[in-house]
């Protein structure tokens, strides 16, 4: 993957310092959350924001909101470190705060109303010599568990949850959510290709012990052949990417 800068329509995300570069799921995981759910929320957390990019995005989309505060936590240095510097060339820096630990040893006095993550996904596989790669990419740091509870701890009663995950860990994550007083109420599955199965899943989760009703919705990402984007995915990114 390049570590040369990302150039976005409003925000330049720096990536050399960082373990896991640009990708769709960091891209996509944020433009998916409705706006609404945004705009509401006053405190949001981004649980392992690497470079910061979930964290802009989401800034972006507040429309300079000044009372929207956006936290994003990172265990690794250099990565918060770089996070950091990419929050202070952005115009929404006053609304951005790095904070440099593991979420497990993350104590808060306030509750926030939105939670997001692309979190490790690996689960035994075969790691990288880099540990700064492992930290971000494998379950070790940060089991699925891990997450959940903790952010259930971290949430709001009517708070929401979201996350980008593979598409085979849907039952298993969905089970935890439930224990951890988690409804789902949206489910996107996204698919690289029509004919492709689906890779990943975006969900989005409400902190409630009310039943809510659960919308399954489906997003290819190339529908005409490499690197020809399909008009949803176009439209779901078109106010940050450059060029499509």
């Amino acid at each position: 993957m390049s570590t040369k800068p990302f150039q976005f329509k409003r925000f330049t995300i720096h990536q050399d310092k960082c373990a896991m570069k640009i990708g769709t799921d960091g891209v996509l995981l944020p433009c998916w959350i409705p706006k609404n759910i945004i705009s509401k929320s006053k405190e949001i957390l981004d649980i392992g924001t690497g470079t910061g990019l979930i964290a802009l995005i989401l800034a972006q989309r507040t429309n300079n909101n000044p009372t929207i505060n956006i936290e994003a936590l990172e265990i690794d240095e250099q990565a918060a470190y770089q996070a950091k510097e990419n929050f202070d060339k952005s115009i929404w820096h006053n609304q951005l705060k790095v904070i440099n630990k593991s979420l497990n040893d993350y104590y808060s006095p306030k509750k926030y109303d939105l939670i997001v993550s692309n979190p490790p996904y690996f689960e035994n596989s075969l790691k990288s010599e880099k540990n700064n790669k492992n930290l971000a990419r494998h379950t070790d740091s940060l089991s699925f568990e891990q997450l959940i509870s903790k952010s259930s701890e971290l949430q709001l009663n009517n708070g929401y949850l979201a996350l980008v995950t593979p598409f085979t860990s849907n039952e298993k994550i969905i089970s935890i959510a439930l224990k951890n007083n988690y409804q789902l109420i949206n489910h996107c599955k996204v698919k690289p290709k029509p004919e492709k199965t689906p890779k990943r899943s975006l969900l989005l989760f409400q902190k409630t012990n009310s039943d809510t009703t659960k919308v399954i919705t489906e997003l290819i990402i190339e529908d005409k052949g490499r690197h020809q984007y399909s008009d949803e995915y176009i439209n779901l990114t078109k106010e940050f990417y450059l060029k499509m």
